[in-house]
């Protein structure tokens, strides 16, 4: 026999500190010009580990301008990519990566493509791209979510996983893996594609404003009255 526990409680925490950041730092929608191509935000990723994302997007939009296609770049030398990637904090990793990328989507599909992901379902179509080189959840959530593709799936950044760990939300150890498998099931289920993906940007906004990752500045923190963390230091 199986009982029915009603909702989870932590569902409506994360409404409230949706609502609470909202109040603190206003709303935070990407307009749907910004939304990219799903190829451009994977290659964002796969280049903008530990970068500025000014920085990613100028060194993406700027192999694009220069080489004119994909398929393109992927034929390019690790050595001029690398040169071509100096504004990343890894070039050299990110160059490697990056071809090693582009080259298995042309052996896997032909060109470098990624229309058929539509096709399939939210967790086929991530699974499909972690299998990539340099591809792990949060790139493979964000091609899903921050592209044109519009999909329901939650991008877990260092700042996102930090916070919803001190809040109590997901276990303390919680990679940004298992950090995803244990949020979308909780998460609202009348939030949309684009509230998602507010929420992902406000909880950036927040571990850069005040749950910082050496210390957490929680007198005035908006997720004060929900996190374990934060009710210590009262």
């Amino acid at each position: 026999m199986q009982f029915d526990l009603g909702p989870d409680p932590r569902t409506e925490i994360l409404r409230r500190l949706q609502s609470a950041m909202i109040e603190s730092f206003g709303r935070i929608i990407r307009p749907p010009e910004k939304r990219r191509d799903p190829v451009w935000v994977l290659v964002h990723g796969v280049i903008g580990a530990q970068t500025k994302t000014a920085a990613s997007n100028a060194s993406t939009d700027g192999l694009l301008a220069e080489y004119g296609s994909w398929e393109a770049v992927a034929a390019v030398s690790e050595a001029d990519l690398e040169a071509r990637l100096e504004r990343q904090s890894f070039p050299t990793v990110a160059a490697k990566r990056l071809k090693a990328c582009l080259n298995a989507i042309i052996s896997e599909r032909g060109a470098v493509d990624l229309r058929h992901l539509s096709n399939l379902p939210t967790d086929e179509a991530m699974a499909w791209l972690e299998k990539l080189p340099g591809v792990a959840r949060k790139n493979s959530a964000g091609v899903m979510n921050a592209s044109t593709f519009e999909r329901k799936a939650m991008v877990i950044d260092g700042h996102h996983r930090r916070i919803m760990q001190r809040m109590g939300i997901v276990p303390s150890k919680a990679d940004t893996a298992k950090t995803y498998d244990a949020l979308m099931p909780i998460l609202p289920g009348d939030w949309s594609a684009a509230d998602m993906d507010e929420h992902h940007l406000l909880l950036k906004k927040l571990g850069q404003t005040h749950c910082r990752p050496r210390r957490g500045l929680c007198e005035d923190c908006p997720a004060r009255q929900d996190c374990e963390t934060g009710r210590e230091t009262s």
